[in-house]
């Protein structure tokens, strides 16, 4: 049977096109497979670049392009267009190996030309004074890294990042990315080890004799009989998905954009699918680079290494929210097929597993306080009660980040205790004084029968701990690692026992917006030499990634282990249109504006459920998804009541942690609003909490606007957020 290559970026291409010429394409190619004589329906074209690209009638209007190596027998399907359309692209390509990775490569030599000479042309037009941007790396570099010689004219012509960008849809994917990287600032070495070396690593013995991108995380080996171009489809994993039986290709096919949403590139399958750690270890990176998919991997890794006697359940996979539970849980599915090894991890966000280990210990239900607003009300009757001058902001905030965070269980030891990170300094009287409100609450609570998250989270941790002997886990898998607040990850620490492979942590401090701050090493969570960054976003175009990273320029971000972080070399892996930005002079209007821009959406084949709008406060949400419907648009609001389900999604910047459309509005974004000075601490009760707060509202925005994947809109009415400033300039 012949062996049929699926490319990645096809797969996004198929999503599009209409159910008709899907179900069309599903069937020649399922019975392209079956014939190993297939290749005589593949038409070769005159005047082509590369002879064995080759097109295959799909229906009266629509040609699918192949890929046909010489000899070997596994073909590479790489586009479905219309007839015209496919011939001329047809034409113009020629694929090729790369000759550092010796991945396959697929190249518009029409195009490389036209750039060569246009770019030498405006170079010699322009000052002599200018430096190229690769002055810095010379030809013997670039050389080894990838980089064609055929191409290097091209490439030292190249003045700018903008002109380096300007040439990303004509230049071989590999050999981009390793441009990329040097124009970001990486030296050749970083290069090799972070773009090169990843995919010479990924050829491996399989582990069973069929390849699906949703249950095999191993590398087919190249066969001896293979020709280059065979055997470098075999060495391109992160871009090509090799599919041996109809039911693989069925399966891809019926969920094309679910099977590119787990599809590894090879800096992320060397993370997932390292065979062990001596020790705790993560991956970071900012929005869209694949922190959530490499953490899925590792944990249906950890689960195929299980001994056969292994229980039920003895990973755990988890986050922060009961939302984003979900979400693991549902990939977890699209992964993982296989029910009897799904049942091997379990997954439950840190609160709900807490709140289970505590109730089973008293045999009863807990009453959990939830409202901040209640809260924070508490603390302020408290503070009244014992006349002390504390706000209840100050004391719930004091009790969070310094008593709790640090485990604290006496007055003595809140003394002694570090403050870093809190604004107002504070003596041993108003220690005392604080100690003495902490008590009334903690009393009040109890008296109360009643608990706070961080309560259960600390009980739970204390459980585990009196008890010894055997840990409920063997390994520990974290999504949205930079969430938790340091209560939640001591319960983590004492889930697992210290040893290989026993936290795997995947986050990133750009996307904190709960305000926990905390250091792992304080914790005995060292992953030193254990930590992986990715710098490529897979979701987003570089336009929105630009204007929403420009949010976050010039604010200092802690990397949780005593540095900082940084979206140094951090870049996008497609382009599009500039992000929108629209104003309105009132609530009407900026509504009505939204409504019309996505019924310009929906008009260009974008499904309502593609589309998601995130707002700051949920009433706003419900007057949108009210416009909408009135519009006649389905419109469903997150955590609301249930809706169709297949509807506009409408939510919370919060509740749009995790999730990701094809089209993103960002509505309300007001003076006022975002920040919500609600959530803001006066700067005369904390100034470093007001910073705090600030920083955490300003990742909210960058959260909600690194959602979008093809379109982003952002409106307000009235006065625009401060927060828009940072990027007027763009």
């Amino acid at each position: 049977m012949a062996a049929l290559g699926i490319h990645k970026d096809f797969l996004m291409e198929f999503a599009r096109l209409e159910k008709p010429v899907q179900k069309r394409v599903h069937e020649v190619f399922d019975k392209f497979q079956e014939h190993r004589h297939a290749g005589l329906h593949l038409e070769k074209l005159e005047r082509a670049r590369d002879p064995r690209i080759r097109t295959i009638r799909i229906n009266q209007s629509m040609r699918g392009v192949v890929l046909a190596p010489e000899s070997g027998d596994s073909f590479l399907l790489l586009k479905v267009m219309r007839h015209d359309d496919a011939i001329d692209w047809a034409v113009k390509h020629r694929a090729t190996v790369n000759s550092a990775t010796q991945g396959i490569e697929l190249r518009n030599d029409v195009a490389l030309e036209r750039a060569t000479a246009g770019v030498q042309a405006l170079a010699s037009a322009a000052p002599g004074d200018a430096a190229p941007l690769f002055a810095h790396v010379s030809d013997k570099d670039l050389t080894r890294l990838g980089i064609d010689a055929e191409l290097l004219p091209l490439i030292r012509h190249l003045s700018d990042e903008a002109h380096l960008d300007a040439s990303h849809k004509v230049l071989p994917e590999q050999q981009y990315d390793v441009l990329a990287g040097l124009a970001a600032g990486m030296e050749p070495e970083d290069v090799w080890r972070e773009v090169v070396l990843v995919q010479l690593e990924q050829v491996s013995p399989p582990t069973s004799p069929q390849l699906t991108i949703a249950s095999n995380g191993d590398a087919p080996t190249p066969s001896a009989g293979q020709d280059g171009l065979s055997a470098a489809m075999a060495r391109s994993q992160g871009r090509i998905a090799l599919v041996s039986g109809s039911d693989e290709l069925t399966e891809i096919l019926s969920r094309p954009f679910d099977a590119w949403r787990v599809f590894l590139h090879p800096s992320q399958r060397k993370v997932a699918y390292r065979p062990s750690y001596k020790g705790p270890a993560r991956v970071i990176g900012g929005p869209g680079t694949g922190k959530t998919v490499v953490a899925l991997h590792r944990a249906f890794h950890l689960a195929r290494q299980l001994p056969a006697d292994a229980p039920d359940e003895s990973i755990l996979l988890t986050t922060f929210t009961r939302d984003l539970a979900a979400d693991l849980r549902g990939n977890l599915e699209l992964l993982i097929p296989d029910a009897q090894m799904r049942a091997k991890i379990r997954v439950v966000n840190v609160d709900a597993l807490a709140n289970q280990i505590v109730r089973e210990d008293r045999g009863a239900p807990l009453a959990i306080v939830t409202r901040q607003k209640e809260i924070t009300a508490r603390w302020e009757r408290i503070a009244r009660q014992l006349g002390v001058d504390f706000t209840g902001v100050f004391l719930d905030q004091e009790w969070r980040h310094v008593i709790l965070a640090q485990d604290l269980r006496s007055p003595e030891a809140y003394l002694k205790a570090s403050r870093s990170g809190r604004g107002t300094p504070l003596g041993p009287l108003k220690r005392a004084q604080v100690w003495r409100a902490i008590e009334a609450f903690t009393k009040e609570l109890r008296q109360a029968g009643e608990w706070t998250f961080l309560q259960v989270c600390a009980e739970a941790a204390r459980i585990l701990e009196e008890q010894g002997g055997e840990r409920p886990y063997r390994h520990v898998v974290i999504d949205e690692a930079q969430d938790l607040h340091p209560t939640q990850w001591r319960l983590l620490r004492a889930l697992v026992a210290p040893g290989p492979d026993d936290l795997f942590l995947a986050g990133d401090t750009y996307q904190r917006i709960y305000g926990n701050k905390v250091s792992l090493r304080s914790l005995g969570i060292s992953v030193t030499g254990r930590s992986t960054r990715l710098r490529i976003n897979y979701r987003t175009t570089q336009e929105i990634l630009t204007w929403s990273t420009a949010l976050l320029t010039g604010e200092r971000i802690d990397d949780m282990d005593g540095g900082d972080e940084s979206l140094t070399g951090y870049r996008s892996a497609f382009h599009g249109a500039p992000p929108q930005t629209q104003g309105s002079s009132s609530k009407t209007e900026e509504l009505a504006g939204l409504v019309a821009q996505i019924e310009d959406w929906t008009r260009v084949e974008v499904s309502p459920h593609e589309i998601g709008v995130a707002v700051r406060y949920i009433q706003l949400g419900k007057d949108i998804a009210h416009a909408l419907e009135q519009a006649g648009v389905p419109a469903t609001v997150l955590g609301a009541a249930p809706g169709t389900g297949d509807g506009v999604r409408v939510g919370t910047m919060h509740r749009m942690k995790g999730l990701e459309f094809r089209c993103m509005a960002v509505a309300g974004v007001n003076d006022g609003v975002v920040p919500m000075r609600g959530a803001i601490t006066a700067e005369e009760v904390d100034p470093q909490q007001h910073r705090e707060d600030l920083l955490a509202e300003l990742s909210l925005l960058f959260v909600a606007c690194t959602r979008a994947r093809d379109a982003l809109r952002v409106s307000w009415h009235g006065d625009p957020s401060p927060f828009l400033n940072m990027v007027a300039a763009l």
